[in-house]
């Protein structure tokens, strides 16, 4: 086989445990799992309304243009139809900006801790990925990431709010990078967890994108509107960015039920709210928790946490496992003495919280 020589080193994506899995290892009734930034309170029950009356006639395609959620989100957004991209969630339009824009030769600038896939494609497509170490605090280095960009680079990423920290972008550090960035170099800011942020300084993407011909901004129906499985994502761009970029799009890629699922979780807004808010405080008793017990956290914008726990991430992620709680371990995130946990219901995050409690005093017992 005539395989590219980057694959042959590469490893396809490796999904966390099963619930099921779990507790077949470690003979357990309940498993709670908050590894995957899911949204604990699933999805709008007008969802659920709206799927029960599909007609059940799945032999025929989906619309290709997904014409009536494109104009929903349109409308929504306040933008032409026509400066929408959508896609089988959002990594599949990371992976077609890839496609379209990467290849040997050209390089791509990044943060060196943050979403995976970024790296993945670029290094699948055969460009060099130029990764920029986060500052101290967490952020990423946008100075650093300017003087990364040279003649050959053809697109930068920003995660904001950033996967795994949680932290973001502030409204003048983004307009000040977007400025400076030259005219050819397309932007990718990425908002996955757009909806979960509270900071009063974040910017507001759909001004920016009508400002700047060379940035997309991408989110997602996985996170805050509960419907990952249905896989529906989408990017906000200039209409000629759109258009350049559609070609790459495979046909019907947003399925049918998907369709339905996420024009309708659209709007119910009133449930977006509900689980910001849960949220939220949900996050305040981990800070809570971590100030009592002096660990180190980043304030997140997001609805996960990533948690210093100064001994080995994977020593964490199992002992919560066998206790019943899946979180993600540092380790494979470039956080290698940290966990990154979900924030989930109340019920969900005191339980935690005490095994939590549970692990650190076992950790200072050993110590003794």
């Amino acid at each position: 086989m005539k395989w590219k020589d980057q694959l042959l080193n590469l490893t396809a994506y490796q999904p966390g445990k099963t619930i099921d899995e779990v507790k077949k290892q470690f003979n357990l009734e309940k498993i709670v799992k908050l590894a995957s930034n899911e949204n604990p309170f699933g999805s709008s029950a007008k969802v659920k309304e709206a799927l029960e009356k599909v007609d059940g006639s799945f032999a025929l395609y989906p619309d290709g243009y997904a014409t009536s959620l494109r104009f929903a989100l349109a409308d929504f957004l306040k933008v032409a139809p026509e400066q929408l991209v959508l896609g089988n969630g959002s990594d599949e339009i990371i992976l077609m900006i890839s496609r379209a824009l990467l290849r040997p030769g050209l390089n791509t600038v990044m943060a060196s801790h943050t979403f995976g896939q970024y790296k993945h494609n670029a290094i699948v497509d055969g460009a060099e990925a130029r990764e920029i170490p986060l500052t101290s605090d967490g952020n990423h280095d946008l100075e650093a990431m300017l003087s990364a960009i040279d003649e050959n680079t053809s697109v930068v990423w920003l995660c904001s709010p950033n996967n795994p920290t949680g932290t973001y972008i502030t409204e003048e550090k983004l307009l000040n990078f977007l400025k400076a960035v030259p005219k050819d170099v397309l932007v990718v800011l990425d908002e996955a967890y757009y909806e979960y942020v509270v900071a009063e300084d974040y910017y507001d993407a759909i001004k920016l994108v009508n400002q700047f011909e060379n940035l997309i901004v991408l989110r997602t129906f996985s996170k805050i509107y509960g419907l990952a499985s249905m896989r529906v994502g989408y990017g906000i761009a200039n209409k000629e960015l759109v258009t350049t970029l559609e070609p790459i799009r495979e046909p019907f890629n947003v399925n049918t039920l998907g369709q339905i699922a996420t024009e309708t979780a659209l709007k119910d807004q009133e449930f977006v709210e509900s689980c910001k808010q849960k949220n939220r405080e949900g996050m305040e008793l981990f800070y809570d928790f971590c100030k009592e017990h002096d660990l180190t956290y980043y304030p997140s914008q997001t609805n996960f946490i990533l948690i210093d726990f100064k001994v080995d991430g994977n020593e964490v992620f199992q002992h919560f496992m066998e206790n019943g709680y899946i979180v993600r371990s540092g380790v494979p995130l470039n956080f290698p003495t940290s966990v990154r946990i979900t924030v989930g219901s109340k019920e969900q995050n005191e339980g935690l919280l005490k095994v939590m409690s549970q692990f650190l005093e076992e950790k200072k017992a050993a110590v003794l």
